[in-house]
């Protein structure tokens, strides 16, 4: 926010207040004071309160008022004074300024409004006039990634991806909720596209391992244009509800790389009933053990080998021959045919993703 803003405002005060009032940073530097002398001043024992508390305190003579932005105190509104006046007077600054920083930036700060963008909070129309005003570049490739922590902590999400990304000016770090936390990184080129998962890769790694704190990132495609980061974001999001789904033990779910679960995904329960009652007919499916699900899983990983899937599952190849002739015999699918294995694995994402909606159909 500009100092210039804060002096304008404290100058506009100062008439009808009879005490000296002005604002500093979290570092105790005057940045708008009613005594023009002491601007630029650095006022010790800020930062050192600052570390105890987030409310009002007293300090040599004046009442100083925190102004927190989630969570997190940049400003602090100080007052003449140790008296009930001073306070009451802080409380009124800090409410005024808070509403005047928020009004700021949603008209000036760059990270708010690539926020507003990717919330579908701005017209598209608006989008290039609004990029000029705030010199920002509409065409250039850009990717995001929605970062999802898996518990409340001490720390704060955003204050941890942004220490990992300080670069404001190409790398936007932005909050959408108590746990997550959206990074817009603007790339280079297309070779810096490709690496998307080894970025999120870093940012799983350093959280995991310096926070013990576990977080699954959601990653969109690379789009050129400014205006469809709202496209990306929604991948993202696509990106961990599928990967929630269907592959619930990754850490990491690239959009490009949802392959056929997000087709079914997006497919109409109804739909999904009537297939899964065409090809699991009389409750075959649930006929089916838990050794042979292991079978079908790794006959599957293995690409349809019957040799490499004994050899895996540590079997002799007559009896897994035998297994899937008893599968063949419960659900009428012989995996061993190309068609029949391509339906029996749709089948079983498809009973998995309906095993995720409140009331499952198989």
């Amino acid at each position: 926010m500009s100092n210039r803003l804060f002096q304008s405002i404290v100058h506009q005060m100062k008439d009808a207040i009879d005490r000296i009032i002005g604002v500093v940073d979290e570092n105790g530097v005057v940045l708008a004071s009613s005594e023009l002398s002491r601007i630029g001043e650095t006022i010790s024992g800020i930062k050192e309160e600052l570390l105890y508390t987030n409310d009002k305190f007293f300090l040599g003579g004046y009442t100083y008022c925190p102004i927190n932005n989630h969570g997190k105190t940049e400003y602090i509104v100080f007052v003449e004074g140790e008296d009930s006046v001073s306070e009451n007077l802080s409380t009124l600054m800090c409410v005024s300024l808070s509403n005047i920083k928020a009004l700021y930036d949603e008209k000036y700060d760059k990270s708010s409004f690539v926020k507003n963008i990717i919330l579908d909070n701005i017209l598209p129309t608006d989008i290039y006039a609004k990029s000029k005003e705030l010199h920002l570049n509409t065409e250039t490739p850009r990717i995001v990634y929605l970062i999802k922590f898996s518990q409340k902590a001490d720390i704060v999400p955003i204050d941890v991806i942004q220490n990992l990304f300080p670069d404001k000016n190409k790398d936007y770090v932005l909050t959408v909720g108590e746990t997550d936390v959206v990074l817009v990184r603007e790339l280079k080129s297309a070779i810096e596209a490709k690496e998307a998962e080894k970025v999120a890769k870093s940012i799983v790694d350093t959280v995991n391992s310096e926070f013990y704190i576990k977080v699954t990132v959601g990653i969109g495609t690379v789009v050129e244009s400014i205006r469809d980061l709202a496209k990306s974001y929604k991948e993202s999001q696509i990106a961990l509800e599928v990967g929630k789904v269907f592959d619930n033990e990754k850490s990491i779910i690239n959009y490009q790389s949802l392959g056929i679960g997000r087709l079914i995904y997006q497919l109409p329960t109804t739909l999904c009933e009537m297939f899964l009652q065409e090809v699991f007919k009389r409750g075959a499916l649930d006929s089916l053990d838990r050794e042979t699900l292991i079978t079908i899983q790794a006959f599957f990983e293995n690409n349809l080998n019957v040799s490499e899937t004994s050899r895996k599952l540590f079997v002799h190849r007559n009896t897994l021959v035998y297994r899937l002739e008893k599968i063949r015999k419960l659900t009428g699918l012989d995996l061993r045919e190309f068609d029949h294995a391509i339906t029996f694995k749709v089948a079983l994402m498809v009973n998995k993703y309906m095993a995720s909606k409140p009331s499952r159909y198989i």
